[in-house]
C-alpha cells in the first residue's frame, strides 16, 4: 500500500510541476518584438494640455485604420475644447519637429523639464514610427534623450506597458506566475498524502 502513495504522490507532483510550467509559459510575452510592433502600427491618441501649456497622451491605443489624435485644450476660462487631428495633420507636425530635432532646436534634443512638451513634440513621441516610418522611429528609439522625453510627455497605461516603464522610472522585469508568485525558483520539503 506504501507503493502506491508514493506512486500516486509522485505522478501528481509532476502533474504540479508540468501544469505551473505551462502556466508560467503562456504568461510570458516576447517583450523586445511588442516593443518593436508599438513603434510601427498606426495609433490612435488623446492629447491633453495641461496647465503650463504642454502637452501629454493620456490615452494612446492601436488601430487599424489611419493614426489620428483627439487634442483636449483649454482656454483661459477652463473651458475644455476637443479637435480631432487628422493622419496628415500629425505627420506634418511630426515631420516639422523631426527636422527641428535633427538640427538640435528641439525641446526633444534636451533633457526633459518636467511633465509634457509642446504639441508638435508630444505628437512625434508618441507616434513618430506609425507617422514617418520604422526606420526613423527606430533612430527616434536609440536616442536615450529623446526616450525621456517620450516619457515624460505619455501618461498612458499603453506606452507604460510597451515600453516597460513604471511610475518611478526603473522597469522592473520579474515575471509572475499564474498564481501570482514570482519566477525566482523554491525548494520546500517533501511530504506523502495518506501515509
Amino acid at each position: 500500500m506504501k507503493h502506491i502513495n508514493s506512486a500516486n504522490s509522485v505522478y501528481l507532483g509532476a502533474m504540479s510541476a508540468a501544469i505551473i510550467l505551462a502556466l508560467n509559459g503562456c504568461q510570458s510575452a516576447p517583450d523586445e518584438q511588442s516593443n518593436v510592433q508599438a513603434e510601427g502600427e498606426n495609433k490612435f491618441i488623446v492629447v491633453e494640455q495641461l496647465s503650463s501649456g504642454k502637452y501629454v497622451v493620456v490615452e494612446e491605443m492601436p488601430t487599424t485604420g489611419p493614426s489620428r489624435a483627439l487634442i483636449r485644450e483649454k482656454d483661459e476660462n477652463g473651458t475644455v475644447s476637443e479637435r480631432v487631428m487628422s493622419e496628415a495633420e500629425m505627420k506634418e507636425l511630426a515631420d516639422q519637429e523631426y527636422k527641428k530635432m535633427q538640427e538640435g532646436k528641439s525641446e526633444l534634443n534636451a533633457e526633459p523639464q518636467g511633465e509634457g512638451m509642446g504639441l508638435a513634440g508630444t505628437i512625434l513621441a508618441a507616434a513618430g514610427g506609425a507617422l514617418l516610418g520604422n526606420m526613423i522611429g527606430n533612430a527616434l528609439m536609440n536616442n536615450s534623450t529623446f526616450r525621456k522625453n517620450q516619457d515624460a510627455s505619455n501618461r498612458s497605461a499603453y506606452h507604460r506597458s510597451a515600453s516597460g516603464a513604471t511610475g518611478t522610472g526603473a522597469a522592473t522585469t520579474q515575471k509572475k506566475s499564474f498564481f501570482g508568485s514570482s519566477s525566482s525558483k523554491s525548494t520546500s520539503g517533501s511530504s506523502s498524502f495518506g501515509g
